[in-house]
């Protein structure tokens, strides 16, 4: 099928990945791929919550549309004094996958935090919010190792994620939300540089999908994760 954009079926959107775009958090940076925009700031605090073993560090997540992310205006959370049940099940994931990139004991009683913030949604709101967070995170650690606060890097791995789908029976990678919107299938995978799975989301929107079919987006979004990573380490200068 052809695509609006006129990718390749295994092609991602363009991406940019800006470091330290903030004066004050510890790490930080903006990422773009095609028309979705997040915001990621990576900040630490000196505490861990009660059920973290003593000596050990935690890492959490936060995640947010600004109202007019979308097509039309959306209510901020805290004018409904709640969090949305779709963003409380992304940060849920975004922290998940982060902490798989770093090792919690080498942190101390530390807890980072990091807040992302989607300035413009056109899809892939989430995966990007995993692989950016993975900068933000890997400057604050950098930045911690260099003030001595630390003893060694703890980050493991680089984590990166993508979203596939089945759109018309045709295996696409990297959706945007015209795509995403009609898809039959939607899958959204997180991966470390290892090429080992941490996560993977995957939905019969429109039909059932076979094994064959899983194996297929995975490796699809494996390929796209392979790039992103490499992005990634350019951005870090590793």
């Amino acid at each position: 099928m052809n695509r609006r954009d006129g990718r390749a079926a295994d092609a991602l959107r363009p991406v940019e990945i800006t470091p330290n775009v903030n004066a004050f958090a510890e790490g930080s940076c903006l990422i773009r791929c095609g028309e979705t925009i997040v915001y990621i700031t990576a900040s630490v605090e000196d505490r861990t919550p009660p059920h973290v073993a003593e000596g050990h560090g935690w890492l959490t997540a936060e995640y947010s549309m600004l109202p007019r992310a979308n097509r039309t205006r959306s209510r901020r959370d805290v004018s409904k004094l709640k969090l949305n049940g779709r963003s409380a099940e992304i940060q849920r994931l975004i922290g998940r996958s982060l902490r798989a990139a770093v090792d919690l004991s080498k942190l101390g009683e530390r807890t980072i935090t990091i807040d992302c913030d989607v300035l413009q949604g056109d899809g892939g709101t989430r995966t990007a919010s995993i692989t950016g967070g993975f900068v933000a995170l890997a400057l604050a650690c950098r930045r911690l190792l260099a003030e001595g606060k630390i003893a060694e890097n703890p980050i493991l791995s680089n984590v990166a994620a993508i979203s596939a789908g089945i759109v018309n029976d045709v295996p696409l990678l990297d959706l945007q939300y015209y795509e995403d919107s009609g898809a039959q299938v939607d899958l959204n995978c997180v991966m470390n540089a290892k090429g080992e799975l941490i996560e993977i989301q995957g939905t019969g929107e429109g039909r059932a999908f076979t094994l064959a079919e899983q194996q297929e987006l995975v490796a699809l979004c494996q390929k796209g994760i392979n790039e992103l990573i490499e992005l990634q380490n350019q951005v870090l200068g590793g």
